[in-house]
């Protein structure tokens, strides 16, 4: 990437919560090489002026580490869901939903594929200067509770879509989820959602700052799930519904800096939280 004047990320801003999955990604890449590779990330540490100060003091500490893992464990989940769809559908339309500065589209470009990545206007705003889109890519300023940003995919059923989502449906409440999920069902016949959810007792601690900052009550209404299958396939009869622990359910933490304490709170995250990639296969 050229030498660029660096993007100065603002404290308590909209575009400051795309910093903390960013550093997860850059750190893991650090200390898991053999697990996970982010150069995007790398390159964008480099291009952004922000106070990593706080990140980097607890950068050593075993819950930021494994938060580290967890990131990347699930960007790499959904990047096999993507290229496993891709497989049979080369020239599908691929939709990364609530995008921050996250470029799993792209790392999944067979060259065919037209990639769509969509998130608020002060997301995109930023994400324009720093990841510009590509050839066959867009990026797009659209709310997802509006369903109206469906209208700027073109997406052909005869080749297919493939949408994802990381660390977007815990600040959606159940009823938000099912709304979008039905309606994508309905709009992309013979496409295919994978995402990461969490159950009830993971959710309540993803959201307990944000929750407290927002003086929401209502936790429960927020979006968890236990058994994915019993629990989503009764929304439409156009859903096929599968799930996998999202910690080792695709690949197991090993290699270079892998610790057992890693592998025993992955056990625990893929076990009693309901850690999970959940992956909706959308009726013809």
């Amino acid at each position: 990437m050229e030498k660029q004047q660096r993007e100065r990320i603002e404290k308590n801003s909209v575009q400051e919560t795309l910093i903390i999955p960013l550093y997860g990604r850059w750190l893991c890449s650090q200390r898991f090489p053999s697990l996970f590779q982010d150069k995007t990330a790398a390159e964008l540490m480099e291009r952004i002026d922000y106070d990593f100060s706080q990140l980097e003091k607890q950068s050593d500490s075993l819950m930021q580490v494994f938060g580290a893992l967890e990131v990347a464990m699930r960007q790499n989940d959904l990047a096999f869901e993507v290229q496993d769809y891709l497989q049979a559908h080369p020239k599908a339309a691929v939709i990364n939903l609530g995008c921050g500065l996250d470029n799993t589209g792209r790392a999944c470009d067979n060259g065919q594929c037209r990639i769509y990545n969509i998130d608020l206007p002060d997301v995109i705003e930023l994400r324009n200067r720093l990841l510009p889109a590509g050839k066959r890519e867009q990026n797009l300023a659209l709310d997802l509770t509006d369903l109206a940003w469906m209208d700027a995919i073109d997406a052909d059923p005869a080749d297919g879509t493939v949408l994802f989502a990381a660390g977007v449906f815990y600040y959606f409440k159940t009823a938000q989820v099912k709304q979008l999920v039905t309606a994508m069902a309905q709009r992309f016949p013979g496409g295919k959602l994978a995402f990461d959810a969490a159950g009830r007792t993971a959710v309540k601690l993803m959201l307990k700052t944000w929750v407290k900052q927002a003086g929401i009550l209502d936790v429960g209404a927020y979006f968890s799930v236990k058994d994915a299958k019993s629990e989503l396939e009764p929304w439409s009869p156009l859903l096929s519904v599968s799930s996998r622990g999202y910690m080792q359910g695709y690949q197991k933490l090993k290699g270079p800096g892998v610790k057992p304490i890693h592998r025993l709170l992955a056990n625990i995250a893929d076990g009693p939280l309901h850690l999970q990639i959940v992956r909706i296969e959308f009726s013809s």
